[in-house]
């Protein structure tokens, strides 16, 4: 049985949360030259701008330090994210009412404008039997410390994106903390494109019996640069489901990307239902990409539990066979890459944000001019 990765601690007590030094298992892979900013107990005033486009009932506001740690979906889970708790003064919290729908997406576009230490929180509520899509964006400069959570009530439904597409010299680390209810239904995209180096940490808890978690990530690294990303699901609450999927494709010398995927099922939750999934695609020699799926199991009576890797270079034998029916290097080369993307794409219900996505993976591959 394979020992968990994820460490069950959670705290408001940054004490709790030593410097990390590099030997801790939730440590070892992170950059943390970039990160040591933020391994500092000191307050800031730089705040990240915020503009939205917002639906008719849906209410955004600002609470207290004091507000957000009690409505929180879960107490942070390691230094950083302890840190930005403790030093965010006034979070943004997103109400989506009691039986609201919402099938126009709520878009928070969150910028930062210097390179200086950040830290910031955004709590989500989607209240009992509503519906929302939300869009939460991070992009410009700033070396921030920010949490994300999103709490689902009974009944709820909720699709979240988090997108974070930083300048080059921009540096994040913090939690997506996320709560389903009874019967609520909950999908998550964290799509990761810039930034000098990004660590995520998700976690994924039950309030009820019948919830159900679709998890899917995406992230293209580039030469020089980190993306991490962590999830636990913690299965409490009996006949509830969770499907994580996190693709990544690294291009560029010093490209490194890290996916750790943690689930656990305790013995509560009879008639559990999980898999978790991993594929990185290596376009040239020079990245590098680590795979660790975690499945604990603490009883017998699950309906599914699986998990699954993979790491591997670009298939010349498929660009051998699109260029033998006239398409160009070019064009195969984006077809091939856009089909790896495209169960992660596919999944995301604006075709917006969809599109916008995809004109990103193709700038990022330097065919931003070529024909969709």
């Amino acid at each position: 049985m394979a020992q968990l990765s994820m460490t069950s601690r959670r705290s408001h007590d940054v004490a709790d949360f030593p410097v990390p030094t590099g030997r801790e298992e939730v440590w070892r892979f992170a950059p943390r030259a970039a990160l040591k900013p933020l391994f500092e107990d000191a307050g800031s005033h730089g705040r990240l701008s915020l503009s939205t486009v917002l639906s008719d009932g849906a209410v955004l506001r600002e609470i207290s330090s004091e507000e957000a740690r009690a409505r929180v979906a879960s107490a942070p889970v390691d230094r950083i994210s302890a840190l930005a708790a403790k030093h965010t003064q006034r979070s943004w919290l997103l109400e989506v009412p009691a039986g609201a729908t919402h099938p126009e997406p709520i878009i928070l576009d969150l910028t930062g404008s210097s390179r200086e230490v950040v830290w910031g929180q955004t709590l989500i509520e989607v209240g009992r039997d509503a519906r929302a899509t939300v869009v939460v964006k991070h992009s410009g400069s700033a070396i921030y410390g920010g949490n994300v959570s999103a709490v689902v009530q009974d009944g709820g439904s909720l699709e979240l994106v988090l997108v974070q597409n930083w300048d080059a010299d921009a540096v994040h680390a913090g939690h997506f903390a996320t709560r389903v209810g009874r019967d609520a239904s909950l999908r998550t995209v964290i799509v990761t494109l810039g930034g000098e180096a990004v660590r995520l940490v998700q976690t994924i808890d039950y309030a009820g019996p019948g919830g159900r978690v679709d998890a899917r990530g995406l992230y293209f690294a580039g030469s020089g640069q980190r993306f991490e990303h962590r999830s636990f699901v913690d299965h409490r609450e009996p006949h509830c489901a969770s499907n994580v999927v996190f693709k990544g494709a690294l291009q560029g010398h010093g490209a490194r990307s890290v996916w750790v995927g943690d689930v656990l099922i305790q013995p509560s939750a009879i008639g559990t239902q999980t898999y978790e999934i991993n594929r990185n695609l290596l376009l040239d020699d020079g990245p590098r990409a680590d795979s660790i799926p975690n499945l604990e199991i603490l009883t017998g009576d699950v309906i599914s539990a699986g998990h699954a890797s993979a790491t591997g270079r670009f298939d010349e034998e498929q660009l051998f066979y699109l260029m033998s029916r006239g398409i160009t290097e070019e064009q195969a080369r984006r077809l091939v890459v856009l089909g790896f993307f495209a169960d992660v794409l596919d999944s995301i219900g604006v075709p917006m944000i969809r599109s916008e996505l995809m004109r990103a993976v193709e700038a990022e591959l330097g065919y931003e001019d070529l024909e969709t």
